[in-house]
């Protein structure tokens, strides 16, 4: 379970990483709307993982490409920015929660839909 001080210091490395990415210059990592929806610290501070959300489709192979090649200047950054005794090593991983969600509402939608339909077929008999 997280701290309070692990909570802020993912706060702050989410904050950060949210400037820090329409900067790199590398045309993998700008290739669509990347945002970074949360950031996971180990207790010892030596790796983050960074969760990030596309809004449009991207190569997903080729933008953690560009991440990892642009990682270490992300972590400098981010070292110089943030007062802490050791900048994480970063992770990336794809947050699929926001695929899931709207998933999950066109499934409700579609179950609705269904029983105004079926409730209309039973009113007319």
């Amino acid at each position: 379970m997280a701290t309070n001080r692990l909570n802020r210091i993912n706060e702050d490395i989410l904050r950060e990483l949210c400037v820090l990415l329409p900067k790199v210059k590398d045309p993998r990592v700008q290739q669509g709307m990347v945002t970074v929806t949360a950031v996971e610290t180990t207790g010892d501070l030596r790796y983050a993982k960074v969760y990030l959300s596309f809004l449009e489709e991207v190569n997903e192979r080729e933008l953690r490409r560009g991440l990892k090649s642009a990682a270490p200047w992300l972590r400098r950054e981010l070292g110089s920015a943030l007062t802490l005794r050791y900048t994480p090593e970063l992770v990336f991983e794809r947050d699929r929660s926001i695929e899931k969600g709207a998933r999950l509402s066109r499934l409700i939608d579609e179950v609705v839909s269904g029983e105004g339909a079926h409730e209309e077929h039973h009113d007319e008999d």
